[in-house]
């Protein structure tokens, strides 16, 4: 039963310089991408540390340089161009959306050198991150190149595909795929599926796909035989998960998420264990990755800090229960 987290965290608090001042200052030309890029490191730093003292086995680098989870990789392919402001799921959050113009293509990594970067600042093991390439797809506006989604989301699925295999070849010995839109589109199950399978084509080390903002319940089957080893749910926003997870196949490792990432009320330590001790009547502990719902980035930066140490509590709980 390991602790980890979803993905993002803030990106500003703490005694690192403020990022987001610095990105202000560089559209305004009083400071240089160089410096703004030693700003992110310092702060990717930060998060790491906090993340490793708050006692997290498995940490992210907190996604401190992506802008948003589709900007990040619309930006390193072609094909894409970037477009205004839209709402994020029902958060009070904003991302600027990617345009589809032509055939998306991929040359070179986007991620690796900030993957490297993390893990050669981490104590802890670090696990890399990939939007999926269906909620991509989804979250883009497709005005050329592509007759539908559906062959968008399997051209995203190559490209991504490509990325993942560098990471691994970076040394990723867990690569996580986030793909909420899946939930809010079961039709397209199909389409999931089969960009899944192209996806994770070639990768020899663990494999995870991420869900969160709902339940899973409409997309479980689809969702349990897909090819990622751990299957990431959502138990803070719904109770249904709990029904889905009662059928979790014996070959899939299970995330947890049971801390609220879109709130600031902390949990107790004795509401964790508990949801690990029923977790643990369906899923054995060997096969459990405690977390959050989701990422953390839009949490005061101590909240979000006191919410893993709060998960790392409860889980040592759970521990000295299944001991005992």
């Amino acid at each position: 039963m390991l602790t980890t987290t979803v993905g993002n965290y803030p990106k500003i608090g703490g005694k690192a310089p403020n990022l987001r001042a610095a990105k202000n200052r560089l559209d305004r030309g009083e400071t240089s991408p160089e410096e703004v890029a030693r700003i992110a490191d310092e702060v990717t730093k930060e998060v790491l540390q906090e993340q490793i003292d708050a006692g997290v086995d498995l940490v992210t680098d907190g996604q401190i340089r992506w802008d948003d989870g589709q900007t990040y990789f619309a930006r390193g392919m072609t094909g894409f161009s970037i477009k205004g402001l839209t709402r994020y799921f029902d958060n009070n959050t904003y991302y600027r959306q990617p345009v589809v113009e032509g055939k998306i293509g991929w040359s070179s990594p986007i991620s690796t050198d900030h993957f490297t970067f993390a893990s050669g600042n981490s104590s802890k093991p670090v696990k890399a991150i990939l939007t999926g390439p269906y909620s991509l797809g989804r979250l883009s506006v497709l005005e050329a190149g592509y007759e539908g989604l559906g062959p968008l989301v399997l051209d995203l699925a190559e490209a991504l595909n490509n990325e993942a295999l560098a990471l691994q070849k970076a040394g990723a010995s867990i690569i996580q795929f986030d793909e909420p839109c899946i939930l809010r589109h079961p039709e397209d199950i199909d389409l999931f599926l089969e960009a899944s399978e192209r996806v994770v084509r070639g990768l020899t080390v663990k494999t995870a796909v991420y869900t969160y903002f709902a339940d899973a319940s409409k997309v479980a089957d689809g969702l349990l035989r897909s090819p990622f080893l751990i299957i990431g749910l959502d138990f803070a926003s719904s109770d249904g998960n709990w029904q889905v997870v009662e059928k979790f196949p014996a070959d899939k490792e299970l995330g947890f998420g049971i801390v609220n990432g879109r709130n600031t009320g902390l949990e107790t330590a004795d509401q964790i264990a508990q949801a690990c001790q029923r977790v643990m009547q369906h899923v054995p502990q060997d096969r459990l990755y405690v977390n959050p719902n989701s990422g953390l980035e839009y949490l005061p930066r101590e909240k979000a800090q006191q919410k893993l140490e709060r998960l790392v509590e409860g889980v040592n709980k759970a521990r000295e229960v299944v001991r005992a």
